[in-house]
């Protein structure tokens, strides 16, 4: 009998069956689903937290949970400007929102590729944006009030750029919507944070980018070529609107509330904020400052509101896995689960991220490969949203063509222990923050003193306290490995 080899050696010459004879025995490359989930902090079953999340629990106990990941930006816009192009913050804009319009929605094509996504692009795979991927809420460059237009905010990167605006209209009008069809721009702000909606799954955008997506994935299993899917989440992004179902899994008056709503000791306020964003919905029954607390009943309102949005996007999660699995897909596709960021729920008086304090930099990391070396994995090495571009560009089986400022995660998957960086920087509020695995030294270039913060995790794992003064010695050890993520980001003039 002809061993199976030799046998499709002979289909391919004799029959003309159009197969590749010397790729036959290699695997195809994986498909790619990456799931962005806005304002996700680790704030899931898998991390011990109270929170409802099955689905993503149970792909983080089949794949790897990633206990210490990073970002480099505490905002959005920013944040994703470095997943997509595997670069640390170099200047200002790099630190805002219009990171990735300024810098690459209005550049010509280059040799070297606008994102990972478009490196993928380039080696074949068909690319679907179905979302806020980049930072705009469907792909398209335009203000929150405007009509939508048709300038891609990712040039290149997608093969197609998909999005159900329902009866919002638009992505930003949807971003910010209710269950009403209104939206906090629509409402001049006049509306609560939250909200307990009488309606189904798509009565929310999510559960039309849902549908939106189960559709494409039917198509692309037809197609029968790599695909990488970008499905961007809004919740739980404010306003921390949810179906009603969602929010009947909790009990307000029973969930936990922040174990530090205190000022840290020894720090200036200006590490801190006001919570702004948070403020702008005008209805909210208290609002936040650093004067004080809000209640203990509010606080877990809003927790319980947070919490609600995060159980609807797990279910959002769920139907998406069940239809990879009843297509087959799952066992050829990688599935990312990523936070663009953390958030303060009243951590350290402040709700909302924007600091580099651990609850806005830490986020959500999980990585579903259907690779059997890679699976019930809990990574404990201190890991940054920069590594994702070497990593998938690594398990998608791509050559890496241009540098990047992070490191592969492969070797992490396979090898629990192996060797690896270890630390993640981060940066805003004209600081630059390093996380080691027991420590956070942040130095800020301002006037106000004290410039530089310490906290010990070990010790004082809420950061109630800067110790700087402290442990000088801590502080010049780690001081020259901070400065090796100094890019010169903050102007001289700034450098007090």
């Amino acid at each position: 009998m002809l061993r199976p080899t030799v046998l499709s050696l002979f289909l391919c010459t004799v029959l003309g069956m159009g197969l590749s004879c010397e790729k036959e025995n290699k695997k195809p490359r994986p498909n790619v689903l990456f799931i962005a989930v806005d304002d996700l902090r680790t704030e899931l079953g898998a991390y011990g937290s109270p929170v409802a999340s099955p689905n993503i629990d149970a792909l983080a106990e089949q794949g790897a949970l990633f206990n210490h990941h990073y970002v480099q930006v505490p905002t959005c816009g920013a944040s994703r400007h470095a997943l997509l192009t595997g670069w640390r913050p170099t200047k200002p804009l790099h630190l805002t929102n219009q990171a990735i319009a300024k810098e690459i929605s209005t550049r010509p094509e280059q040799t070297e590729p606008e994102t990972f996504i478009h490196h993928l692009k380039r080696e074949g795979y068909h690319t679907v944006g179905i979302g806020k991927i980049s930072h705009s809420a469907d792909g398209y460059l335009y203000g929150y009030e405007d009509p939508v237009s048709e300038q891609r905010e990712l040039p290149y990167s997608w093969s197609e750029l998909i999005f159900d605006a329902g009866k919002w209209k638009t992505g930003w009008n949807a971003f910010f919507g209710y269950a009403n069809g209104e939206n906090r721009q629509s409402l001049k702000k006049q509306v609560k944070p939250y909200e307990r909606g009488e309606v189904d799954d798509i009565g929310y955008p999510d559960g039309l980018t849902t549908q939106l997506a189960l559709d494409k994935l039917r198509e692309l299993k037809a197609k029968g070529k790599p695909f990488f899917m970008g499905v961007g989440f809004f919740k739980p992004h404010l306003p921390f609107n949810a179906p009603k179902k969602y929010w009947d899994l909790y009990d307000s008056s029973k969930l936990p509330l922040s174990p530090n709503p205190s000022i840290p000791e020894s720090i200036n306020l200006q590490s801190l904020h006001e919570s702004g964003e948070f403020n702008q919905y005008a209805l909210g029954e208290e609002p936040a400052s650093l004067d004080q607390p809000v209640s203990d009943e509010y606080a877990q309102k809003l927790r319980h509101a947070y919490f609600a949005s995060i159980s609807y996007i797990d279910a959002q999660i769920g139907l998406l896995w069940d239809e990879l699995e009843s297509l087959d897909l799952h066992e050829n596709t990688i599935v990312v689960i990523w936070g663009d960021h953390g958030w303060h729920l009243g951590d350290q008086r402040v709700w909302g991220k924007h600091t580099l304090f651990e609850k806005a930099l830490k986020s959500t990391l999980i990585i579903k490969s259907p690779f059997p070396e890679h699976q019930n994995k809990k990574i404990d090495a201190i890991t940054e949203t920069v590594d994702l571009y070497p990593t998938l560009l690594d398990l998608c089986g791509v050559r890496q063509t241009v540098k990047t400022d992070g490191e592969s995660l492969l070797g992490l998957l396979e090898l629990e222990n192996a060797p690896f960086n270890g630390v993640a920087y981060s940066y805003f509020r004209k600081g630059i923050s390093l996380r080691t695995d027991r420590y956070r030294l942040t130095k800020y270039f301002r006037e106000e003193e004290p410039t530089i913060e310490l906290y010990d995790y070990e010790h004082d794992p809420h950061e109630t306290k800067n110790i700087a003064s402290d442990r000088s010695e801590v502080v010049s050890e780690l001081l020259p490995i901070l400065e090796k993520g100094d890019s010169g980001l903050y102007p001289v003039g700034e450098r007090k």
